[in-house]
């Protein structure tokens, strides 16, 4: 089982992987649905798309994992994340490939709480810290890999090949630790027999879809076989005969895949023991939040107009779902099941960790950009690699001191350590990058953050019942997932703000170039104003950085996750 444990922690990384493969290719992917960069707006959706995938729905996720099993979750999560690459992929217009980056997003989110919980049933919690540390090492390492994959990817392909490839590995791991995860079950005897017809209908889907998508011309123009890609009303592709013959062959697949004795029974077994009323509300509690911010434009509000309404509905889903958790026999969320401080602490802390880790993995590479290397993105990503290198480091560190040390010194410590990496960073000048003070000044910041990550989540599982760990985990999940995006609205809007405000106390153009057209002088002054832009940024994080590890310090006191020295045994016995 320990197999499948690593090759889960592989599958985590490349999920990781794609969503900052995705930020390289995305103005290929808007070109490929028929957008230009000017309506960069438009593609909102594609992030927006798969943040919900990834977040709104893993409490859910979580409990199935505690109920049902972390294999299948495993297996399941990344066949989703598996289709929705083969989505993406093959898209020809803006809602098709939203649709995939969803399944993407519901897929690769349902990697990591499986994949922890799977930690937690494997170790006892005095030797969690190591395994801990090493899965989220190999996760932060995704963030490292993507950029090369992509990079690599597109010097050779198009951007459809990158989820090609996703694909693939989607579909080899899925297949791989199922097959180890039935060889471990001394149970589980003979195999079972395929249902023929039911491959028969995906096979007629998926060769359906492709057509529909790639549109051969020697098809297309053909007097006869043209006719598949004549809709039959309107002009969207799905009323072709291709488009029906897709839609018909999938849901009578889902039909057929549902009529099955053993989904009939997991189906029952869901609808009886989950609370689905409560993860819906849940789910759209999360959703108001997530499209709150994600939709914001930064200039001007920290969400907008829209977002407004979209924080309203989450707000009225979230008291819903409150009212619902004190009426419900058996809620989503147990009663209880945060009872403890460092559980409901590790929650807390995650959010402000990710308010403080998403200015380093934005605004890094823009100030880059901003000071020495212009409009180089591969250099400006280079800076940053020096951050997210440390990353994993840190969490293999904070991993086996977890072992040894209190899971509140060690986050706290690694947070404080970030907190200072910030500061300094807020006094960087334009020439600061080219010196290796800087350098040391970012590996610091990476080391920092990565140090929190193992015992954070040493933690919750310390103190959370082994029953409900999928669910537990999954809101450390979904509290820095939201912490990245409240972090990044907030602090951007801050720091233009900043901006604003230099740029309003700068001279007029004329004075400064007497020459006519913008000098050197003044484009020293408009770098001067982004500068304070970032620093202000840069401030915003550190304190974010600097609350987690006052909170670290505080609430993770009591977590009983390092294992005890021989004089504390001799002691305990």
């Amino acid at each position: 089982m320990r197999a499948v444990l690593w090759l889960a922690a592989v599958a985590v990384a490349f999920a990781a992987a794609d969503t900052y493969v995705v930020v390289l290719a995305l103005p290929d992917m808007m070109a490929g649905v028929g957008l230009s960069i000017e309506e960069l707006q438009r593609a909102a959706p594609l992030i927006s798309g798969f943040l919900l995938g990834y977040v709104a729905v893993l409490p859910l996720i979580g409990r199935l994992a505690d109920l049902l099993g972390h294999l299948p979750v495993l297996v399941g999560g990344l066949v989703v994340f598996a289709f929705g690459s083969f989505l993406t992929a093959l898209s020809w217009d803006l809602a098709a490939m939203v649709v995939g980056r969803f399944f993407q997003g519901l897929g690769g989110g349902a990697l990591v709480p499986a994949t922890l919980a799977l930690v937690a049933a494997l170790y006892p919690a005095e030797r969690r810290g190591v395994p801990l540390g090493l899965v989220s090492a190999v996760q932060e390492l995704g963030s490292v890999l993507g950029p090369l994959i992509g990079a690599a990817v597109l010097a050779v392909a198009d951007w459809r090949a990158i989820f090609a490839l996703n694909l693939v590995v989607g579909v080899v791991l899925a297949m791989a630790i199922r097959r180890l995860g039935r060889s471990d079950n001394t149970a589980v005897r003979g195999r079972t027999r395929p249902d023929l017809i039911a491959l028969l209908l995906l096979l007629v889907a998926g060769v359906a879809f492709v057509l529909l998508a790639i549109e051969p011309t020697a098809l297309v123009q053909d007097l006869t076989w043209g006719a598949l890609y004549v809709p039959a009303i309107g002009s969207s592709r799905w009323l072709t005969p291709l488009g029906l013959a897709t839609i018909i062959a999938t849901l009578t697949f889902l039909l057929k895949c549902g009529l099955r004795p053993g989904v009939r029974r997991v189906l029952g077994r869901i609808t009886a023991e989950v609370d689905l009323l409560g993860a819906l509300l849940l789910s759209f509690a999360l959703a108001g939040v997530i499209l709150a911010f994600a939709t914001a434009d930064p200039e001007v509000a920290v969400f907008s107009e829209q977002g407004v309404w979209y924080l309203v509905a989450g707000g009225l889903a979230l008291l819903g779902f409150v009212f619902h958790l004190r009426r419900a026999q058996d809620p989503i969320v147990p009663r209880g099941a945060f009872a403890r401080t460092p559980a409901w602490g590790s929650v807390l802390i995650s959010f402000f960790v990710g308010a403080a880790l998403v200015a380093a993995l934005i605004d890094v590479p823009l100030f880059a950009r901003t000071t020495i290397y212009g409009d180089s993105q591969l250099k400006a990503a280079l800076v940053l690699l020096e951050f997210l290198v440390a990353l994993p480091v840190g969490a293999v560190a904070g991993g086996f001191l977890t072992r040894r040390l209190p899971a509140g010194v060690i986050a706290g410590g690694g947070m404080l350590l970030a907190a200072v990496a910030f500061v300094l960073m807020a006094r960087w000048d334009a020439d600061a990058l080219r010196s290796l003070s800087a350098t040391v000044v970012l590996v610091a910041g990476g080391l920092g953050f990565g140090l929190a990550l193992a015992p954070v989540n040493a933690a919750i599982l310390a103190t959370t019942e082994q029953s409900m760990h999928g669910l537990t985990t999954s809101f450390t999940v979904v509290a820095r997932m939201v912490g990245m995006l409240v972090g990044i609205s907030a602090l951007t809007t801050i720091g233009l703000r900043s901006y604003y405000a230099a740029q309003a106390d700068l001279p007029s153009l004329s004075s400064v170039c007497t020459g006519g057209g913008m000098c050197e002088e003044y484009q020293d002054l408009l770098i001067g104003a982004a500068i304070a832009q970032e620093h202000t940024v840069f401030a915003g994080a550190a304190v974010c950085a600097g609350i987690a590890a006052l909170l670290s310090l505080v609430l993770l006191r009591g977590a009983p996750t390092r294992a005890l020295s021989p004089s504390e045994t001799v002691t305990a016995l």
